[in-house]
């Protein structure tokens, strides 16, 4: 690699979460080497909006350096909680200072990031109002707040909507709930969990999404005091408490990013070591890796991951857990455009997460996105109206393209698709991906991707 700019990291450069970096990628080199991954996105951010819960000051650990992290310390900042750095990647959040912010402040951060409506429950409790101003992130779909108002009403929250946002308040305090989601979206579970904790009363959630990054946030609540237990068929139970304490936590490895950089192994026909990767919480993804024609070897500190042989088509649908991820098909298809036949992903989350295959197209692949979904005897997850479906029929060789980070996961996509090509591509608006990777342009270097940063 020759970089122009050095890796900066996750520095928040605005709204759009956007940095307007390009890479110059030449293609066509199997990635090899080690990479590590830290503590998930997914968990990171909602603990950090945990510890506002507590009466002291709190200690998370293993945090990524990502711009999504930025985002979230920006805004508890603002709402005068006290953040610092320590050693080896913790962080220290002491919310004794907390007060309002204004609408202002919170959308001067919010815009990159859907992590604001989290913030609800928790300062309901401690200051009785919560400002959320219009809500960013990727745009991968529809995904309303619906599930998330529903249920700060039935605690007893009242909602009043302006042109600034949303203002929420508890004029006769928060009580425990019978709430079912209609879906069991991530995102409202955390909802329940985060203003259950401390309503009075019990709160009883059906249909709650069961996450592995979901049962590390009850681990991080349960720490605080909280009383939390989970029963079968997707039920959560939350006792009450009057008050709770800070924690110390070490946050839950980060599953997507590994799975990605299998998926680079996968594609590039590379070897790549993903230390801090654990098998537990990716046996579905392993799975599928394997039918595919990847290779891995779990070890005591990682996972290594190649391919074992040629590739070979699969049929994926994905679910919430314990199904296939969402946001693990993106990079899976890249892969799947060597694999030596038809392959189908059915993605039945969110409806706008195959829009990124265009580009893929462009370079050469042979994808069919159909936009109400396929029917088929051998489908096992229930499906939506909202689905779609991909054929990919393989191998195609890809080649370079100029292409630009529509989102996330996609953006990683991108990348790992221009090294797999022949030729020299420019892959445009890659401060996205910093959103949910860190050290991105370090970590391409570690497994000898060759690009340069050119703007």
């Amino acid at each position: 690699m020759r970089a122009l700019v050095p890796d900066a990291g996750p520095a928040y450069s605005g709204p759009a979460g956007e940095s307007g970096e390009v890479l110059s990628i030449r293609g066509g080199r199997p990635l090899r080497g080690d990479v590590e991954v830290k503590g998930a996105k997914n968990l990171v951010t909602k603990a950090m909006v945990a510890a506002l819960l507590g009466e002291t000051p709190s200690v998370l650990r293993d945090v990524p350096d990502i711009s999504d992290v930025q985002i979230v310390r920006s805004l508890l900042e603002v709402h005068g909680v006290r953040v610092e750095d320590g050693e080896g990647g913790s962080i220290h959040l002491d919310p004794s200072g907390a007060a309002t912010a204004h609408f202002e402040e919170i959308d001067a951060y919010a815009g990159a990031s859907r992590i604001p409506i989290l913030f609800c429950g928790p300062l309901l409790h401690l200051l009785g109002e919560a400002l959320i101003p219009d809500l960013g992130g990727c745009r991968i779909g529809d995904r309303p707040i619906n599930f998330h108002m529903d249920a700060l009403r039935a605690f007893g929250a009242v909602v009043d909507k302006s042109y600034e946002g949303i203002r929420i308040t508890a004029p006769d305090g928060l009580h425990g709930a019978k709430i079912e989601l209609p879906y069991p979206s991530v995102g409202a579970t955390e909802q329940v969990l985060l203003t259950a904790v401390k309503a009075k009363g019990v709160t009883e959630l059906r249909n709650a999404a069961i996450e592995p990054e979901i049962m590390d946030l009850i681990a991080v609540l349960q720490k605080m005091g909280a009383i939390i237990s989970y029963e079968p068929n997707r039920v959560i139970l939350i006792e009450g408490v009057d008050s709770l304490r800070g924690y110390d936590h070490r946050a839950i490895f980060d599953r997507n990013e590994a799975a990605s950089w299998a998926c680079a192994a996968l594609a590039t026909d590379g070897e790549i070591f993903v230390r801090g990767a654990k098998q537990q919480e990716m046996l579905t993804f392993l799975n599928v890796f394997r039918k595919a024609g990847g290779w891995f070897d779990v070890q005591e500190d990682g996972i290594r991951f190649r391919r074992d042989g040629a590739l070979k088509p699969v049929m994926v649908e994905t679910d919430v857990h314990p199904g296939f991820m969402t946001d693990w098909q993106q990079p899976l298809i890249v892969a799947l455009t060597q694999a030596e036949g038809t392959s189908v992903v059915h993605e039945t989350v969110y409806e706008n997460r195959l829009g990124f295959t265009a580009a893929l197209v462009q370079m050469g692949a042979d994808i069919v996105v159909h936009p109400q979904g396929i029917d088929s005897p051998d489908r096992r997850v229930p499906r939506r109206s909202l689905e779609q479906a991909a054929v990919i029929n393989g191998p195609t060789p890809l080649h370079a393209a100029d292409v630009v980070v529509p989102d996330l996961r996609g953006g990683y996509s991108y990348v790992i698709a221009a090294l797999a090509a022949e030729g020299e591509s420019v892959v445009r608006n890659i401060g996205i991906i910093r959103r949910g990777y860190e050290k991105f342009l370090a970590k391409l270097d570690a497994v000898g991707a060759d690009f340069d940063v050119i703007g």
